[in-house]
């Protein structure tokens, strides 16, 4: 008989760990959400290498467990794997190394060629500080706000690194949406480039970027770093790193050291920052009315950079000679969400002229926004740290 009663306890105890007995409803509609990710991700290749990690991140961060008996699983209990590897996100080294590979990708001939381009990457930083103004008057605190309004950059790194300087218990809910809407830049852009244009805006041809020389490769970083980091010297983890990689690229004598930070680091970085980044969605710390208001404010703010570029090209033409006219639907591009702005503004241009190839010039402000989003968290930590 008493050894019934042990087995019996032992299987009340057992039972009491399980997944089943701890599940909420919010763990269901996390994991749901989880499932929707990896779905967008495989059927309709929106960000795979983000929404994947991100996406089963999520199904992790929400396997329900007994959070009273201390088991190191989760993500927030002290000590467990992945709250070690969440550190990364939590003080902020991942975005910096993903700013190393992006510098390492990324080739800044198209903005080189034409500078002026960098004042569209420029005026599309009006999502930021649109969207920090609409948190401020939503109710969120001056430091909520800031971390909130960088997702109207569309950077998810940059995102992620503010806010955990700024307001680490919004980490998860902003990261989440910044790189949601930035996964989500081919449903969400094409109809108010299509909104703000005319059908003769659409089909401007612009010129052939010049020759970009070698020396002038390897001096851009240099002078990015020293002209950018001088302004805003607490964008420094981001914009030095950026400007880094760019230098690995283009100098010529560090082949080795490029591809590693443009690939095997990169991709490590990115699945453990996807990863941890998903599981920190945990139903019981995440869903909370106040990440409902942050998805909200991150859609305003990607409409509003998205609108901004498009409408300062407008402007900018309204000064330029015929020859010199910029396409507008290049002004989507400004967000920093490379490449994929880049492609949009191609895509779009393709389809009411076969013949006009914007990408190249897409990509002129698309780096600037990359180069703006990296300035205007610097400014944020600036003044809000």
């Amino acid at each position: 008989m008493n050894t019934l009663l042990s087995l019996a306890d032992n299987l009340s105890k057992f039972w009491s760990y399980t997944g089943f007995f701890n599940a909420e409803i919010g763990h269901i509609v996390m994991i749901l959400i989880g499932l929707v990710f990896i779905y967008l991700a495989i059927k309709k290749e929106y960000e795979p290498l983000l929404l994947i990690p991100i996406g089963f991140g999520i199904l992790i961060g929400n396997i329900p467990f007994n959070e009273a008996a201390n088991l190191q699983v989760g993500i927030y209990e002290e000590g467990s794997v992945f709250n070690i590897l969440y550190q990364g996100v939590v003080k902020g080294w991942y975005p910096p190394l993903i700013f190393l590979g992006i510098g390492a990708m990324t080739d800044f001939s198209a903005l080189i060629a034409n500078p002026k381009l960098i004042l569209i990457g420029a005026a599309a930083q009006f999502g930021i500080f649109g969207a920090y103004i609409i948190a401020l008057q939503m109710g969120f605190a001056p430091n909520e706000a800031g971390a909130i309004g960088i997702i109207g950059g569309a950077d998810g790194p940059t995102a992620i690194f503010l806010t955990s300087k700024l307001a680490p218990h919004l980490l998860g809910a902003v990261a989440i949406s910044a790189y949601s809407y930035m996964a989500l830049v081919p449903v969400i852009q094409p109809p108010f480039m299509r909104m703000l244009t005319t059908p003769k805006e659409r089909v401007i041809k612009m010129k052939t970027p010049r020759v970009v020389s070698q020396t002038e490769k390897i001096m851009f970083p240099i002078m990015g770093l020293l002209m950018t980091a001088f302004l805003v010297p607490s964008g420094l983890a981001l914009l030095g790193m950026l400007f880094f990689g760019n230098l690995l690229k283009e100098s010529g004598v560090t082949r080795r050291l490029a591809e590693t930070a443009r690939g095997p680091l990169v991709d490590t970085i990115t699945i453990l920052l996807g990863l941890t980044v998903g599981a920190s969605t945990q139903a019981t710390t995440f869903l909370r009315v106040e990440s409902v208001k942050i998805f909200a404010i991150g859609a305003l703010s990607f409409v509003i950079a998205t609108c901004t570029g498009i409408l300062f090209v407008k402007l900018m033409n309204l000064f330029l000679k015929k020859g010199d006219k910029i396409n507008p639907l290049v002004g989507n591009a400004g967000v920093s969400a490379v490449p994929d702005a880049a492609r949009i503004s191609q895509t779009t241009g393709l389809e009411y002229d076969p013949s006009n190839y914007l990408l190249m010039h897409a990509m002129g402000p698309n780096v600037a926004g990359v180069i703006g989003s990296a300035v205007a968290a610097g400014i944020m930590l600036g003044f809000l740290y």
